[in-house]
């Protein structure tokens, strides 16, 4: 991985003075930043529906009714990851480290994936080198998919606007089959390599035996169901997390109003950090209680880029301060209803399909 050196610039005192009001919002409320009791409420809530819906299902004793408990576990799950996982993963769900590492842990391995290699490049990659190839390790170079300047425009590449929510529907399965194993042999198409301890190889094996035996052989075992419709329940639940997955996240950093920023010869990056976590991501609906509840907060990838430390439970009652600031320092926010994000989220597969460089859109506010 790249390290990169940042510039000082507006977004410097822009993040001082945010990080100083946010800590004074937090010391007048006499609030945690953490998790209160509402996250305690989501967090239950959704680990209950997720052994409810294993429950009815794994003992259903009508194949469609068995089909549809089998989808809602596998919503139930991602929605887990996007509310618990995510901000134990950051330290915040809870107060106590034990806890938000339990969490995280266990919310994440029952997934099939693993949490020590996912935990590790999110926090010290994607969330240090938002959007810079060769250090933001969620960049891949996929050769069905053009997605940087510095991959090769192909002819087809002119359609991947059309065929790329069809390669959206994999992103599930492989993630759970093929992307963690060929991060082990070093054969991952992201731009950075990693190494994985062994014992954590061991146990991203064991994990996703674990996951195969209770999503697929275990139904096989004890439902009177032809285990080719199992297997089809499995299959559609991935392509169904996926679509879903990708909709929320896709936007936020695949648009064509967020730049891609290049390191001088150096390592400089000529725009400080706080700055980059700006110019690289789009939010939508952040006013919405409905998708903080739901969505976790991903729907406001801005502000949480900036303040990791601080659990998604907050951000609507953050936000005037952070509009409020970054209005005073000169720092664009892009913030758009889902649909304006989805659209540009498919002008930027289109001009990155035919266009050889890429400029993004200025954003007006």
């Amino acid at each position: 991985m790249k390290k990169i050196k940042f510039s000082k610039d507006e977004g410097s005192l822009f993040y001082k003075e945010l990080n100083e009001s946010i800590k004074n919002y937090f010391e007048e409320n006499k609030i945690n930043k953490t998790g209160n009791q509402k996250m305690m409420f989501k967090i239950i809530m959704y680990f209950g529906l997720v052994m409810l819906f294993y429950s009815l299902m794994i003992t259903s004793s009508s194949v469609w009714i068995f089909f549809v408990l089998y989808i809602l576990l596998g919503i139930s799950v991602l929605l887990t990851a996007f509310n618990v996982s995510h901000d134990a993963a950051h330290g915040v769900a809870v107060k106590s480290k034990f806890w938000n590492k339990l969490l995280f842990q266990l919310s994440f391995n029952l997934q099939g994936n693993n949490a020590y290699v996912w935990g590790k490049n999110h926090n010290e990659s994607h969330h240090l080198y938002t959007n810079i190839e060769g250090s933001d390790i969620d960049i891949i170079h996929n050769p069905l998919v053009r997605m940087t300047t510095s991959q090769d425009l192909k002819w087809y590449h002119k359609f991947q606007h059309l065929y790329t929510p069809f390669l959206y529907l994999l992103y599930s399965l492989n993630w759970f089959l093929f992307r963690e194993f060929l991060m082990i042999f070093n054969r991952s198409s992201r731009t950075i390599k990693i190494s994985i301890p062994k014992w954590e190889i061991v146990k991203l094996i064991f994990f996703k035996v674990c996951y195969l035996s209770y999503m697929v052989v275990l139904p096989c075992l004890l439902l009177p169901f032809d285990w080719r419709f199992i297997l089809l329940a499995f299959l559609f639940n991935h392509f169904l997390v996926s679509i879903i997955f990708t909709a929320v996240l896709a936007v936020s950093h695949l648009s064509d109003y967020v730049e891609h920023p290049e390191t001088d010869v150096e390592g400089r990056l000529a725009m400080s950090w706080p700055k980059l976590q700006m110019c690289t991501s789009v939010d939508y609906n952040v006013d919405s209680s409905f998708l903080n509840w739901v969505l976790g907060g991903f729907n406001a990838h801005a502000l949480h880029h900036l303040l990791p430390n601080v659990c998604h439970v907050h951000y609507i009652k953050l936000l005037p301060i952070f509009r409020k600031l970054a209005k005073k320092h000169g720092i664009i926010y892009m913030e758009m209803s889902y649909l304006e994000a989805l659209k540009s989220h498919f002008r930027f597969l289109k001009k990155m399909g035919e266009q050889t460089e890429f400029k993004p859109m200025a954003y007006e506010i």
